[in-house]
């Protein structure tokens, strides 16, 4: 078996963190937990992300890179918004499946007065990506589409929160529902 790379070790460091900040939050990410999860020394973790703040504002971008990813795929894999929609929202249903996991950079915004800036500014960058992409799925027009897309981004998060609150993820589903029934979104 070949030894473990710095890259691996840092990959492994950056999905743990994910998994801890979706289930609990950012205040609950601790460099201690964190290397047993990784089998690491904490010295370790530090080596890599030297500040919790640096550690935090790395996930954040890493997530944020993977739904420009995403949304890539959504455009070229779905014809109409409709559909483009439903593959949306089944991203944060599939956080919900996922041990009642919330969105990671849902979840840092709800904790804003507790981030470093570092952070904030990743999860700033989130909100844009996906308002912009809402604008264009959406083909929302106007001097207020971006607040429109944030209406619909922020609707889908409280759907999200609403069923984890709940422990069930039937009420994101019907919430996702009742919003494409009123007319929010196809």
């Amino acid at each position: 078996m070949a030894p473990e790379t710095k890259l691996d070790t840092r990959q492994a460091i950056l999905d743990a963190g994910q998994a801890v900040v979706q289930a609990r939050g950012y205040n609950a990410l601790s460099f201690r937990e964190l290397a047993k999860t990784v089998g690491i020394k904490s010295a370790s973790i530090h080596y890599h992300f030297p500040t919790k703040g640096d550690l935090g504002a790395a996930l954040a971008k890493r997530y944020t890179e993977t739904a420009a990813k995403a949304f890539d795929q959504f455009l070229a894999a779905a014809p109409d918004a409709a559909r483009r929609m439903r593959l949306y929202t089944d991203v944060f249903r599939a956080a919900l499946v996922n041990d009642n996991r919330m969105c990671l950079c849902g979840i840092l915004a709800a904790e804003k007065a507790d981030l470093p800036g570092e952070v904030m500014a990743e999860v700033d960058k989130f909100i844009a990506l996906n308002v912009a992409w809402l604008v264009q799925v959406l083909d929302l027009a106007g001097p207020d589409a971006a607040q429109k897309a944030l209406a619909v981004l922020s609707a889908v998060s409280g759907a999200q929160l609403m069923a984890r609150g709940g422990g069930d993820v039937a009420i994101y589903d019907r919430t996702i529902a009742a919003y494409r029934t009123a007319g929010l979104f196809p």
